[in-house]
């Protein structure tokens, strides 16, 4: 029987359906947790709901289409997860995107419409959404994803790299609203916590597959960053919030 820390948890992951997220989902239920995923891509989400499900047996793992670009949706997602379930401890952002241009002078502004969508609103909505009912739990945690380049924005990625780093910004205030009010309720520190785990980019056996010589030189596996996530349960509240927990080398 499993005794860790995310036994019997309950943890949303936000951008369940890609590679990443198919692994956290496999990961948390391995965990012992009851996961509930969220993707706007309903077959490949009910496809990673089913692998995660069938790998684990006796495993509660769910899907809903939720879309997180509207507050009110996310809010309703949130609440419904806690009358399903009676708690919510976790937050998992996994919900990506990238663009690029061939130069500093040549970057598309349409690019940066899309990626303050995908990479900060819905970092937006799921904090304000999920505060409250991690801020209950006893075991509560916001994770983010992010990536180096918020901590070295290269020419050719402004948009990305800014994006990232509104998302670390924000995902750091909402860790310190869980500071406040750990300290507010005389506790010893945060029971909530709000952490970003540092990446450079992502591998996977397809992408391999597809690239047999490739090196893939500083990548994390998603089978890797599925541990870091799953990690951060591992440690007391106050050691990681508010924290960057790189998986690469800093910049």
């Amino acid at each position: 029987m499993n005794n860790g820390p995310l036994n019997g948890a309950v943890v949303a992951v936000a951008g369940a359906a890609g590679p990443a997220g198919r692994a956290a989902l496999l990961r948390l239920a391995e965990a012992g947790a009851v996961v509930v995923g969220a993707d706007a891509d309903v077959e490949r989400l009910a496809s990673a709901v089913d692998a995660a499900r069938y790998a684990h047996g006796g495993a509660t793992v769910t899907g809903d289409t939720v879309d997180l670009l509207d507050l009110q949706a996310t809010r309703d997602w949130a609440d419904r997860i806690q009358k399903d379930f009676g708690r919510i401890d976790g937050l998992v952002h996994l919900v990506g995107g990238w663009r690029g241009a061939t130069s500093f002078p040549e970057t598309d502004l349409a690019d940066w419409d899309l990626l303050e969508k995908l990479l900060i609103k819905t970092v937006q909505h799921t904090s304000l959404a999920f505060h409250d009912g991690l801020l209950r739990s006893d075991r509560g945690r916001f994770v983010l994803v992010s990536q180096s380049g918020a901590h070295k924005p290269t020419a050719n990625n402004a948009a990305y790299n800014a994006g990232k780093a509104a998302a670390e910004a924000w995902t750091l205030a909402l860790g310190d609203a869980f500071r406040k009010a750990g300290s507010t309720e005389g506790a010893d520190g945060p029971r909530a916590a709000a952490a970003i785990l540092v990446i450079k980019a992502l591998v996977h056996d397809a992408m391999r597959a597809e690239r047999p010589q490739a090196k893939f030189a500083g990548f994390t596996d998603v089978t890797e960053l599925a541990d870091a996530i799953a990690g951060v349960w591992d440690k007391p509240a106050q050691e990681v919030n508010g924290q960057r927990l790189w998986l690469t080398p800093k910049p």
